[in-house]
């Protein structure tokens, strides 16, 4: 299922290889969406980390929930999980292939952590710091005040006629 209200996707999953790239490009399209195109490298990286040791590590089961949400400036990637055990960055040995998943997150990321939820699992989460260009906007001239031409030409000609008239009074003496 994938919601998208506002700023936020959610994608439920089990952890399996071929649904971890599944859901990368899932997070790829929607931060594209967003105009958020600096960030799908990171974003993908750290979601597939998280994923990966979903796939590792999680027990009793495999499922999962993947949340994105864009909050003023900050994006933030977390993943839900049934397993309560808490991750562990490792100091990994340069010669070992695994080990390096949240370590690696903390280098690129600007924010991460661990959310215990009891019984019911943890969530892992980071944040990227989400920048907006400034909007280019198309070059127009200056106008202020109304101007006069189009329906009402007449009428703004006839009321800048009585503005220059000669006032005068119907009252005598």
């Amino acid at each position: 299922m994938i919601s998208q209200p506002s700023r936020h996707c959610t994608v439920e999953l089990q952890a399996l290889p071929s649904r971890i790239g599944q859901v990368r490009r899932i997070i790829s399209a929607q931060l594209r969406y967003w105009h958020l195109d600096p960030l799908i490298d990171q974003a993908a990286l750290g979601v597939t980390e998280l994923l990966t040791n979903v796939h590792r590590h999680a027990q009793p089961d495999k499922t999962c929930t993947v949340d994105v949400e864009l909050l003023l400036d900050r994006l933030t990637v977390s993943v839900h999980d049934h397993d309560p055990r808490l991750p562990t960055v490792h100091d990994a040995d340069s010669s070992e292939t695994h080990g390096r998943g949240l370590a690696l997150v903390a280098a690129f990321s600007e924010s991460w952590g661990v959310r215990p939820r009891g019984d019911a699992g943890k969530v892992v989460w980071f944040t990227l710091p989400a920048k907006f260009p400034a909007l280019a906007l198309p070059d127009y001239p200056a106008v202020y005040g109304a101007t006069t031409t189009g329906p009402f030409t007449e009428v703004h000609e006839a009321a800048a006629e009585a503005a220059t008239a000669t006032a005068r009074s119907a009252v005598t003496d």
